[in-house]
């Protein structure tokens, strides 16, 4: 059956019916999956011969509307909401996305940054937003810890997307100011150790991925130190340098150049292996951390009711994006890569998401960091 409508046949005790179900509210008495689409618009198949016609016609209309509509998507240009500052890691990513995108589909691409609130401002605007693929979110793993930092939201976090596939997993490093009293990880340890009070640690925002590194970070060395939020990346990297801020855990997207220029001090990266990207960067398990390791998946969301066409078209394009060669090159140059084609899909995305979300509500309780 074509996605957005469901033609039922209901047989009572006295009248045969034929309702047709646009998406989102079948009876009590269909199926879960199907009552993600429609309204029933029940008649008495005897009493109204002429109605019935009419309205199987329409029936027959919009079926065969829906995959034209489909077909000649996208006809105008697409929203990309991105919700954090320009500049970040996230904007970074999803700008090259985009670009590659546009020649896919054939129409412009633009990135809207709507940040505040952790990221939930942003993919409020999407959640509330038509569901006709002209409007996108692009958004990291802060989309599997919001259900569980967030416990009041203006959108359901979970049930008020689709999703369109992932696109990228990035490592994660530990930096500090170039003024941090200590020349690896091993001595940067023992320093927040014995100067807890004294020590601060910058994040862009509550459930910024940096905010999540940090509490891993912090769990890891079994202290608690001061942090210091932001409204993105980007001015917390700038207090970073000018050292008004001591440590940063950071996705590589936004700290390679940084680590590169010899603005920061590197300490370690978060993956098992070293980076191709960074080789003389250790990973935190040789620099004095054993088993830390932590990376930030990025994913594609569209608002919940959107035609499967258009995810599946979407889903196409961005597969085609992963594979374009500048793309694969600019996203090396920043200590990462594209994942595979297959988990850049609606499924796949769907039941990664829904993993993560398991992987860290426990951790988020137990450090009872809530954002309300």
């Amino acid at each position: 059956m074509t996605p957005g409508i469901v033609l039922a046949l209901h047989f009572g005790k006295k009248h045969k019916m034929v309702s047709v179900e646009p998406a989102g509210r079948l009876p009590p008495g269909a199926a879960a999956a199907d009552r993600r689409h429609g309204v029933a618009c029940p008649f008495p198949e005897e009493k109204h011969p002429m109605l019935r016609r009419v309205l199987a016609t329409a029936v027959v209309g919009a079926l065969l509307a829906l995959p034209a509509a489909a077909q000649t998507y996208p006809n105008r240009p697409i929203t990309i909401v991105v919700p954090f500052s320009a500049g970040g890691p996230t904007d970074t990513v999803t700008r090259l996305v985009a670009e590659a995108m546009s020649r896919d589909l054939g129409q412009s691409v633009v990135v809207e940054n709507v940040g505040g609130a952790g990221g939930t401002l942003g993919a409020a605007r999407v959640a509330a937003a038509r569901p006709d693929g002209y409007m996108l979110l692009l958004h990291h793993i802060g989309m599997a810890t919001t259900p569980t930092l967030y416990r009041r939201l203006p959108y359901d976090a979970v049930d008020g997307f689709e999703t369109i596939g992932l696109v990228t997993e990035v490592p994660m490093t530990i930096i500090a100011t170039p003024r941090f009293p200590a020349a690896n990880l091993a001595e940067a340890i023992a320093v927040i150790r014995r100067d807890r009070d004294k020590i601060n640690l910058a994040n862009a925002g509550i459930g910024a991925a940096s905010h999540l590194c940090g509490l891993l970070f912090q769990t890891a060395l079994g202290v608690q130190i001061t942090t210091v939020p932001y409204r993105g990346t980007a001015p917390a990297v700038s207090d970073l340098i000018a050292g008004t801020v001591d440590l940063l855990c950071d996705q590589t997207t936004n700290t390679t150049e940084q680590i590169r220029g010899h603005t920061v001090k590197a300490f370690a990266v978060t993956t098992s292996q070293r980076l191709a990207s960074l080789p003389e960067i250790p990973t935190a398990s040789e620099a004095g951390l054993p088993g830390f390791q932590v990376t930030v998946w990025h994913g594609m969301y569209a608002p919940r009711g959107t035609p499967r066409p258009i995810l599946d078209r979407l889903s196409q394009a961005l597969q085609t994006a992963l594979r374009d060669e500048r793309l694969i090159a600019r996203f090396a140059d920043l200590g990462t890569a594209p994942v595979p084609q297959e988990q850049a899909t609606p499924d796949f995305h769907r039941a990664f998401w829904q993993a993560d979300i398991a992987k860290w509500r426990p951790i988020i309780q137990a450090a009872g960091a809530y954002a309300d």
